[in-house]
């Protein structure tokens, strides 16, 4: 009786992490498809109104820091289920006051939200789950990487029986689901010792360690990748030739096979346990990838897409792992990861824009290829040197 109760709580965990993970991209990802519908409609520049899409990633790094006060203050079950109160509340009001104004402040706090509850996420893993925590990490991507697919393709569908405000404000429902399975999660005993007795414990700085800058730089590097490939993957095949429709057909395989690597390489993870085994494979499908766009002919993007789709697949719950496995406590791991994630998000907020700087300047996407190569060139640079020891 007591082991299938324990069963039904670590059940009941597990599908809370994918329901909190399931929310911390729509509300950024629904955007996208309602630009157009949004700039006419309020009479905005495209700077304007690109914003809504760069400012909750810029605070996601920025804000990331604020994760180790949080989880010090009011501990992390408290913290997690606050923060989908925001995410709720400022993507449910969008529907309300479609102001820009308005967007805009949300679009802030969703992302101050969002920079927050994920190294908490993370930390609680860590906590609760220290000797799964690659499947976890697994559990946890793929619901980011479910909740941006659904958010970016059905958000188009409810527009065509609504208004674009209702569109967007309507994954404010995922937080309420979030919200129902999120408190009803048991924590272990010893939870409250130990954020207790955290509160006076001065614990040794991450930004004081060359390996969290090394793993800071990665996650940087690969999240680099991933908004530019979601930016702008879909532009470089119209380039190549190929149609709208078809672009976003292979926006749509990438993401798909990102969301299947995002659950399966994490379960590989304790049969085949090298980190770095893992990064060289999926950069190695991510550099084939690359170069099929370069050389390939226009059928040869559809192999492309379903490569990089696995590279990004990979990279992401490698790089959430890597502060976890790096660190002991609940605690520390939550320091580590709001570091790596606060620079991380920051270098990656630039990139998509950069591109777009480089393209308006040489009318092509030559050089667009190139800094994926880069990306992928530093990424493996950043985990041979973790790989060394001390």
């Amino acid at each position: 009786m007591a082991e299938q109760q324990k069963k039904s709580t670590i059940g009941l965990m597990v599908l809370a992490i994918l329901f909190v993970a399931l929310n911390l991209r729509p509300a950024i990802s629904s955007i996208g498809p309602m630009l157009e519908p949004i700039r006419a409609d309020l009479d905005l520049s495209n700077s304007e109104v690109s914003l809504l899409t760069a400012v909750p990633v810029f605070c996601m790094g920025l804000f990331a820091p604020l994760a180790v006060l949080f989880g010090r203050k009011f501990g992390l079950k408290r913290s997690i289920a606050m923060l989908l109160v925001a995410i709720g509340l400022f993507t449910l009001i969008r529907g309300f006051v479609p102001t820009y104004p308005v967007l805009l402040a949300s679009a802030f706090f969703i992302g101050l939200a969002i920079a927050i509850i994920s190294p908490l996420l993370s930390a609680m893993i860590k906590r609760d789950f220290p000797m799964r925590t690659a499947a976890l990490i697994g559990v946890y991507s793929f619901g980011m990487g479910l909740g941006a697919t659904l958010s970016a393709g059905l958000t188009g569908v409810f527009y065509t029986v609504a208004d674009w405000p209702l569109a967007i404000a309507s994954w404010s429902l995922l937080s309420v689901a979030a919200i129902i399975i999120w408190v009803r999660v048991k924590q272990p005993a010893e939870v409250k010792v130990e954020e207790t007795a955290i509160d006076g414990v001065a614990l040794v700085s991450p930004w004081k360690n060359k390996r969290a800058w090394y793993m800071l730089l990665f996650f940087g590097f690969q999240s680099a990748f991933f908004f530019s490939m979601l930016t702008w993957l879909a532009p470089i095949a119209i380039e190549k030739g190929m149609t709208v429709l078809a672009a976003g057909g292979v926006l749509t395989l990438m993401t798909a096979v990102q969301i299947v690597g995002n659950i399966s390489i994490p379960l590989m993870f304790n049969k085949f346990p090298s980190r770095l085994a893992w990064i060289l494979i999926v950069l190695a499908f991510g550099t084939v990838g690359i170069f099929l766009l370069m050389f390939g002919n226009v059928e040869a993007i559809w192999i492309a897409a379903a490569c990089i789709g696995v590279a990004l697949g990979g990279l992401f719950p490698i790089a959430l792992l890597m502060p976890l496995d790096e660190t002991t406590s609940a605690d520390e791991a939550n320091s580590w990861t709001a570091m790596t994630q606060s620079g991380g998000y920051i270098i990656s907020a630039f990139m998509p824009l950069t591109i777009g700087i480089i393209y308006d300047a040489t009318g092509n996407h030559d050089i667009t290829l190139l800094l994926f190569l880069a990306f992928i060139v530093l990424m493996v640079i950043f985990s041979l040197l973790l790989n060394k020891k001390g």
